[in-house]
């Protein structure tokens, strides 16, 4: 495709990624970013695999259940790519690990499943002045939005405590399956566009999505 060409496919391969999160956002996402070639993959996550997660995080089989999600993803990254180098980090993350976990790194993909850690990571990466792709789903619905220096941040679109308030996780309140596909499909798609500079991506703007109407609108800052 022009829009990236042999000098972005050189860009990705220069790139590190960090993603935050190996659950419904981060298995899909990272799988598209090793099939597209980003160098350098860091996954961090702390959790194991469970039978209730095989509905929407695809990278997982019943084979998998008991294992450390991130080790089994790691290996799936690799199986699909096996000139990228790929880093699995077992640990939970706790806000003054996030400096140390981003360094090196040109983009950080935020896929965890709950507002603290995204105002946590949104923070450390703006600190840092690394770009981030964040993703949310909850139900039926989805939201993804970029952020790079001078840009609107997580913040601004929703200032500290207010996307707390009512959160159910998934775990309880559930999801639809499909719904994380399709946004962490985005996220993916808006990290290669960041790191290669293609196309117009997702700055000052948050993207809604409803998969029980199947709308899309982008709310502007």
């Amino acid at each position: 495709m022009p829009e990236i060409g042999e000098a972005g496919q050189r860009r990705l391969l220069a790139s590190s990624v960090l993603v935050l999160g190996a659950g419904a956002l981060g298995t899909v996402a990272s799988m598209y970013l090793a099939a597209s070639g980003v160098g350098r993959i860091k996954v961090v996550d702390f959790d194991n695999i469970d039978i209730t997660n095989l509905q929407r995080q695809l990278s997982y089989s019943e084979a998998d259940l008991g294992k450390s999600k991130v080790i089994t993803l790691t290996e799936r990254l690799r199986a699909i790519n096996s000139e990228i180098k790929v880093q699995a980090v077992n640990q939970f993350v706790k806000p003054g690990d996030l400096a140390n976990l981003m360094q090196g790194s040109d983009l950080v993909l935020e896929c965890s499943d709950n507002p603290d850690t995204k105002y946590a990571v949104t923070s450390a990466a703006e600190a840092q002045g690394i770009p981030y792709v964040l993703g949310g789903v909850a139900q039926w619905r989805g939201q993804v939005m970029d952020w790079a220096p001078g840009h609107a941040r997580y913040s601004d679109f929703f200032p500290v405590g207010a996307d707390s308030n009512g959160y159910t996780p998934c775990s309880i309140g559930g999801v639809f399956g499909p719904a994380p596909g399709i946004v962490a499909s985005i996220q993916a798609a808006e990290a290669i566009k960041l790191l290669t500079g293609a196309g117009v991506p997702l700055l000052d703007r948050l993207l809604l999505i409803d998969t029980l109407k199947m709308n899309f609108r982008t709310i502007s800052y």
